[in-house]
C-alpha cells in the first residue's frame, strides 16, 4: 500500500479507510468528519466560498469556478456503523464531528460549534467525544463568505470543511496525542494543524480529488494560524 503523499509526520493515503485503516495500528487520537448522509456533496452548496481542484500529483492545477464544488456522492449515506466502531477501537481519545448522525454510546463531552449561521443551515455542528469532560463550546463565525472577524481569511476548498482554528480547539482537548487520525479527511484541515503541533497524522480519503487539495496544502509547507 503505497501513500498518495508523506513527509516527515504527515501520510495520505487515498482509498477506503475500511481496507486501509485497519493496516496502520493504533493512534492516540481520532479526530474526523465523516460523512453525514445529508447530500452535502453534491451541487447544493453552489454559493459557498470558492475550491480549487488539483491534478496530477501536486504537478498541474485545474481550477474550478469559485461557487461550484462538483456533484459527487460521498455524502450520499452515513458509514457503517460497523465501520465507526472499529476505527473507535483502533484509537485511545476520538472526537467525530456529526456524531449526532452516527449510533455512538452515551458521553459527557459533546464538544459543540456554534458557527454563527444564518439563512436555512444549521446554527451549530456537534462532535460525540469520548473524553472524560463536561460540554464545551467553541464559537467562530463560518457563515458562507463570512468569516471570523480579524482572523486571515481561510479558502473554502470543501462543501464541508471546518477552520483551522476549531480543529486547533479540538487538538488542545488531547494535548498529549502524538499520533492522529482522521480516514474521512476531505481537503486536509485536520493533517494540516496536527503537523503544524509537531504531531504524525494519517488521512485517508476515496475521493482522489481531495487527496490532491490535502497534499497541495501540505507540500506548500506555510504554518498556519492559530487562535
Amino acid at each position: 500500500m503505497n501513500p498518495y503523499y508523506q513527509d516527515e509526520l504527515t501520510t495520505i493515503y487515498h482509498g477506503d479507510c475500511a481496507e486501509i485503516a485497519p493496516s496502520l495500528g493504533r493512534f492516540d487520537l481520532l479526530l474526523t468528519d465523516p460523512p453525514y448522509g445529508i447530500g452535502e456533496s453534491s451541487r447544493k452548496q453552489k454559493t459557498r466560498g470558492g475550491v480549487v481542484g488539483f491534478k496530477g500529483k501536486i504537478k498541474a492545477k485545474k481550477f474550478i469556478p469559485a461557487s461550484d464544488f462538483g456533484f459527487n456522492e460521498w455524502d450520499k449515506m452515513t458509514p457503517p456503523t460497523e465501520l465507526i466502531e472499529k476505527l473507535r477501537d483502533q484509537s485511545k481519545h476520538q472526537i467525530i464531528w456529526g456524531g449526532n448522525y452516527f449510533q455512538l454510546p452515551p458521553t459527557s463531552c459533546i464538544l459543540v460549534w456554534d458557527k454563527e449561521q444564518s439563512g436555512d443551515f444549521a446554527d451549530c455542528e456537534l462532535a460525540w467525544t469520548n473524553l472524560k469532560k463536561a460540554v464545551r463550546k467553541f464559537t467562530y463565525r463560518w457563515n458562507g463568505m463570512l468569516q471570523e472577524p480579524g482572523k486571515p481569511k481561510e479558502k473554502r476548498l470543501h462543501p464541508t470543511q471546518k477552520p483551522q482554528a476549531l480543529i486547533y480547539w479540538c487538538l488542545d482537548f488531547a494535548p498529549e496525542a502524538k499520533t492522529v487520525l482522521d480516514p474521512f479527511m476531505g481537503s486536509g484541515t485536520t493533517l494540516l494543524c496536527a503537523r503544524n503541533r509537531g504531531k504524525t497524522a494519517v488521512g485517508i480519503d476515496k475521493d482522489e480529488r481531495y487527496c490532491e487539495i490535502a497534499a497541495t496544502r501540505l507540500s506548500q509547507r506555510v504554518l498556519s494560524f492559530e487562535t
